[in-house]
């Protein structure tokens, strides 16, 4: 065998000693996984809890109820009786209109009332006295029926008064503008002597600010979940107030009976209290509404799970100190969390420095800074977004 030949073979030798190597993630590495460097890694516990998934939306808040008072009567404000800014209850007097021609025009019905019911006892009396002198045989027949009709027609006379009555205070009642609802009095746009008419702009407007109600759209796909949301007694929706100002936590109320074509969308509202009026109409506010709960769910940090060609991965640590590649299912993720399946509560995860790691692989765990746990997430903590399966 000559030198090129000698040469020529330790290449091939060198060639399928390097095609053995793979990397294929969580294979071992030769020459590591049973006796390399150990991996520095940080670990967290997967944990066992139920998680909340939720959608997510930006919405804005609404009045339940807002009404325009307007006069239904041409006339001239004589008195305001309260503030702007008040708040208003059910039946309180707002305004007062000058009532002297209705009041004048009820005095003119109440006279023409009486001067008809005097009218009704006289002919009353004739009838009476008629019917003496037809038992006595000194009147016809003729006589009783003509005094009965001038009492009949007289009786429909006073009748007639007594609606007329009625209509003239239904016109005087309306110089007294009273609150449809209780609420929030806004500007108040008239003084006393100002001229108003129907058709004028409104007088002020009462706003319900408790409960209150927030809308937003939802995605066309997430409406079977609002409907079963809504059929189940409302879904709890939380109200994510800008500049970290806190939540508050309402109801589901209102899933609209179409879904816009140009956009794609339902339209919904949710109820809250709001008692310490921390939401305001017509201001924007982040929301999340529950759909469904996970029931004892595995949770772990998103950080700690790797996509490989095969799927995704997370690295377990064993004992005896070594990481083993575990294949896992996404079921829910949202923010640092993540809901999988295939490992078992209690299980020590790799956060840090998993991407070291290959099957066998030894590994010194070091501390977390600031680590607490999967997602540093407390028990019964929500995660937002959509089940990955459906």
């Amino acid at each position: 065998m000559n030198n090129k030949t000698v040469t020529a073979f330790a290449v091939l030798v060198v060639i399928v000693a390097g095609c053995g190597k793979t990397d294929v993630p969580g294979a071992p590495i030769a020459g590591s996984s049973a006796g390399g460097a150990p991996v520095s890694v940080t670990t967290v516990a997967a944990e066992q809890r139920d998680v909340d998934v939720q959608l997510e939306a930006t919405g804005a808040v609404t009045a339940l109820s807002s009404v325009d008072i307007k006069p239904l009567i041409s006339s001239t404000i004589t008195q305001v009786h309260f503030k702007e800014g008040q708040f208003i209850k059910a039946g309180q007097l707002l305004f007062t209109l000058d009532s002297r021609a209705d009041e004048t025009n009820v005095a003119k019905a109440q006279a023409q009332l009486q001067k008809d019911l005097a009218s009704l006892a006289d002919a009353q009396r004739q009838l009476a006295r008629s019917k003496e002198l037809l038992a006595q045989n000194f009147v016809s027949q003729t006589a009783v029926d003509t005094n009965q009709s001038l009492v009949d027609a007289q009786s429909a006379v006073v009748e007639s008064d007594r609606a007329a009555i009625k209509a003239v205070q239904v016109g005087l009642s309306y110089t007294r503008i009273v609150a449809p609802n209780s609420g929030r009095a806004g500007t108040v746009n008239v003084f006393p002597g100002t001229l108003v008419q129907p058709g004028s702009p409104p007088l002020v407007t009462i706003t319900q600010l408790d409960p209150i109600a927030v809308a937003f759209n939802l995605p066309q796909r997430n409406l079977p979940d609002a409907l079963q949301s809504l059929r189940s007694g409302g879904g709890r929706v939380t109200a994510v107030l800008p500049e970290g100002r806190g939540t508050l936590t309402g109801k589901l109320a209102f899933v609209d009976n179409s879904v816009d074509a140009n956009s794609g969308t339902v339209r919904v509202k949710a109820a809250f209290d709001n008692k310490n009026e921390v939401l305001w109409p017509g201001a924007f506010v982040g929301v999340r509404l529950v759909v469904q709960t996970l029931k004892n769910a595995i949770v772990v940090p998103q950080a700690a799970i790797v996509q490989g060609a095969r799927g995704r991965v997370v690295f377990v640590v064993e004992p005896g100190n070594r990481a083993v590649a575990r294949q896992v299912e996404l079921v829910n993720a949202s923010g640092t969390d993540a809901v999988v399946t295939g490992l078992r509560a209690g299980e020590r995860v790799v956060l840090d420095g998993r991407q070291n790691l290959r099957t066998g692989s030894p590994v010194i765990e070091r501390p977390a800074e600031g680590a607490s746990g999967a997602g540093s997430g407390r028990p019964g903590a929500s995660a937002a977004g959509s089940v990955a399966s459906r």
